[in-house]
């Protein structure tokens, strides 16, 4: 039976499965599609989520199929040099999102158990029932990554306050019967324009488009290759051809955000937390950062070796980071904005971002790198994560009652580096501060495990 239930099969939740099984915790995925998507989804991987996915040995598995390294990321279409980023990975990967799940779902030592739709949630003090694909699942705790829809948010009536869509654009995989010379043939920056085509692997084409007929119809209307026909023909000409319509959705900019990341013994995770229109792949990084930052903190707290809090910071940690991309989807989405007003202002932003200074910025933001919480001092990427997921203590002695939580190397540079990289203590005084705060008590004083009570009772 296992400790943890992960409810939605995509990046969020196979990673956080993923570093839960590193920690050594029994876990199983839900999944309510009965085969993993083809659908490409999400085009990008920004470097911190890079340099997370190579220091757990996951970036291997991906690399054969990136279509591209872009050394720019953008901001509503304006690029933004990575460059000269602090990071080892100064691009961004132009993968589809079904190859990064892919490769950690075959790192999970318990399948994903697919055409497993949830349909009921339950708590108590002890545990939680979900009942999906007509059977009940007990475990001690609920990771919700099941989207931006997610049914889990829905059955728990869990808040989910922001602004809705104000325009509607559609997204579609597409197979093109004839294109004019030269048109997508390669990876580039989006524009801020409709009609943008973008090739993907088996002779498929990414297509982003978005006019007056979109913001006519609704929601719930099918995407017909006609749309699309006539959406390509007004952006590149009449000698551009749709043979067929793979998959397509519509979306908007809506930006919306859970008020609370824990609800009793729920945590959501991904879309399943926060909600904005789909630009710069920031969705799915936001979600694969959820998932180390939380994976760690919860499976101490099923171990019982949490320090008093732990687990509610990864609320405290993760919902302002959110905040922040929510700020910057919604800018960019009024950037694209065919008006003279937006126009105005893109001209202006466009000027902004020529400064060295306001383009580090950005490109820091956008790229995740600047991503760090109150109490941290940075992430340390020359130090390679624990396999067991435990910490790591780098050039200097570890008190005693910690060894089952934190690892040690020797090394320059005293750190005390969480197992999501991060930097809780680096040299001088309190570093028994540090590891009561992070790790919880020495083993000599520590409660007794959360797992061994969870699950009692539990039946699958």
């Amino acid at each position: 039976m296992p400790d943890v239930l992960v409810a939605g099969a995509g990046p969020t939740g196979l990673l956080t499965a993923f570093e839960l099984e590193r920690a050594g915790l029994d876990v199983l995925v839900l999944e309510r599609d009965a085969r993993p998507t083809t659908q490409s989804k999400a085009l990008g991987l920004q470097p911190r989520s890079v340099e997370v996915l190579a220091d757990r040995g996951l970036l291997a598995a991906i690399e054969p199929h990136v279509q591209a390294k872009l050394p720019a990321g953008h901001f509503s279409g304006l690029p933004i040099d990575y460059t000269d980023l602090p990071t080892c990975f100064p691009y961004q990967l132009g993968v589809e999102q079904a190859h990064v799940a892919a490769a950690i779902e075959a790192r999970l030592r318990t399948p994903v158990l697919r055409d497993a739709a949830v349909t009921a949630v339950a708590q108590d003090d002890e545990g939680v029932t979900v009942t999906a694909g007509g059977r009940d699942h007990r475990a001690g705790w609920l990771v919700a990554a099941d989207g931006g829809r997610s049914t889990v948010r829905t059955l728990l009536g869990a808040a989910f306050p922001g602004t809705p869509a104000r325009i509607s654009l559609v997204v579609a995989d597409i197979r093109l019967s004839a294109k004019p010379a030269g048109l997508a043939d390669a990876w580039q920056l989006p524009s801020s324009g409709s009609g943008y085509l973008l090739p993907l692997s088996g002779g498929r084409h990414r297509t982003i488009v978005f006019g007056e007929e979109q913001q006519r119809l609704g929601r719930g209307e099918p995407v017909t290759a006609g749309e699309v026909q006539r959406a390509l023909t007004a952006a590149h000409g009449p000698d551009i051809e749709v043979g067929e319509v793979l998959w397509a959705s519509r979306f908007g900019d809506a930006a919306r955000q859970l008020e609370r990341y824990r609800h009793g013994r729920v945590l959501f995770a991904g879309d399943a937390a926060h909600v904005h229109l789909p630009v710069g792949g920031q969705g799915l990084n936001l979600g694969l950062q959820d998932a180390v930052n939380l994976g760690w903190k919860l499976a101490a707290t099923v171990r019982g070796t949490a320090a008093d809090g732990l687990l509610d910071s990864y609320h405290d940690e993760r919902h302002p980071v959110a905040a922040r991309v929510l700020v910057s989807t919604r800018a960019q989405a009024v950037l694209g904005v065919p008006d003279p007003d937006a126009a105005a202002v893109r001209e202006v932003v466009t000027g902004l971002l020529a400064v060295p200074e306001a383009r580090r910025a950005v490109a820091a933001e956008l790229s995740g790198i600047a991503v760090t919480y109150p109490g941290i001092t940075g992430r340390a990427t020359d130090v390679p994560a624990a396999a067991d997921g435990r910490a790591v203590l780098v050039g200097a002695a570890l008190p005693a009652g910690w060894a089952d939580r934190v690892e040690t190397r020797d090394g320059a540079g005293p750190r005390l580096v969480r197992p999501d990289g991060y930097v809780a203590w680096a040299g001088g005084p309190g570093l028994a501060e540090a590891l009561l705060r992070w790790f919880g008590p020495p083993a000599a004083e520590r409660p007794a495990p959360e797992r061994a009570t969870s699950t009692a009772g539990a039946t699958t």
